[in-house]
């Protein structure tokens, strides 16, 4: 596992980040480097960083650059063959990162592999999914999803005829916990920092499926995974979210699918408003539209 670059990405989660890096610096055998870059925190993760990690190369964003540009910073620091992206809410076990770099090894036309993630608790993470088709955004996340749940895009979006319990080829595992190789990233000059939050690792996945390699999950590997510890602190959240999947869609599908995305987000702000309308006609605790309309709106501007 020596030939393996730790690249993990750090925003305000300073308690769980000691937690991942004591995992990953307890891995057997140990990676070649460990790379932390810090987005600028406020929570003392890049001092916890330097006092009790000596062993990292710890680079401190001066401002939040997001996920994708934060990441490649990582990247274009990685001198091993393989670069390993972590999440900072992650604890890998022992041989999870050998599993994966095996994998590699020992397959010439996989271009990036994905372990198997995990509740605290253990149970699974079916983190895994389909490319997103033209239809997605018509059943995801919209009120479509609710009204039929077991739709057939939904049941391929989300792979639901698997269990995500055994090993197999993938569209999209997740950038929480990714091994790419080094080659490949540099290649595809990493992450389009366009995606600042959100689809940039599906923009990746596409492009290393576009180019012929292969993904493979390793459902061996294991990563427990603390989903959302970063981005549930980030303000615009589902803002950021639709801008990145408009970005997303525009580049793949033309941009003609632009003003179809829009509407779909248009028929979920609805339903979104006249949900919080009726609870606060019946008195019950609803959420301000005030800050949510005013994303959106920013959104159709986009």
């Amino acid at each position: 596992m020596n030939r393996v670059s730790v690249v993990v990405l750090s925003w305000n989660t300073r308690e769980l980040l000691d937690v991942c890096l004591a995992h990953v610096f307890a891995s057997q055998p140990g990676p070649a480097e460990v790379i932390v870059v810090d987005n600028a925190s406020e929570d003392g993760s890049a001092d916890m960083v330097a006092e009790r990690y000596p062993r990292a190369k710890l680079i401190r964003n001066a401002t939040n650059e997001g996920f994708a540009k934060g990441c490649n910073i990582g990247i274009r620091a990685a001198s091993a063959e393989h670069v390993f992206l972590l999440n900072s809410d992650t604890e890998v076990a022992p041989d999870a990162i050998d599993l994966l770099s095996r994998w590699l090894d020992e397959h010439a036309e996989y271009g990036a592999v994905a372990p198997r993630l995990q509740h605290p608790d253990g149970g699974l993470q079916p983190t895994c999914m389909a490319f997103p088709g033209f239809w997605t955004p018509l059943f995801f996340m919209t009120p479509l999803e609710r009204w039929w749940p077991s739709s057939p895009e939904l049941k391929r979006y989300f792979l639901r005829h698997w269990d995500q319990t055994d090993s197999r080829d993938v569209d999209q595992p997740p950038a929480a916990a990714l091994m790419v190789r080094a080659e490949l990233l540099e290649e595809l000059e990493g992450f389009d920092e366009r995606l600042w939050l959100f689809f940039n690792d599906v923009d990746l996945s596409r492009r290393l499926a576009m180019g012929g390699w292969k993904t493979r999950y390793v459902a061996e590997s294991r990563v427990v995974h603390h989903v959302g510890a970063s981005t549930s602190k980030f303000v615009d959240f589902a803002g950021e979210y639709h801008r990145n999947r408009l970005v997303y869609y525009r580049k793949h599908f033309g941009l003609l699918i632009g003003p179809w995305v829009k509407l779909c987000v248009t028929l979920s702000m609805l339903d979104f408003c006249v949900t919080q309308t009726m609870e606060r006609l019946r008195k019950r605790p609803s959420m301000p539209l005030g800050p949510l309309l005013r994303s959106y709106f920013s959104f159709l501007r986009s």
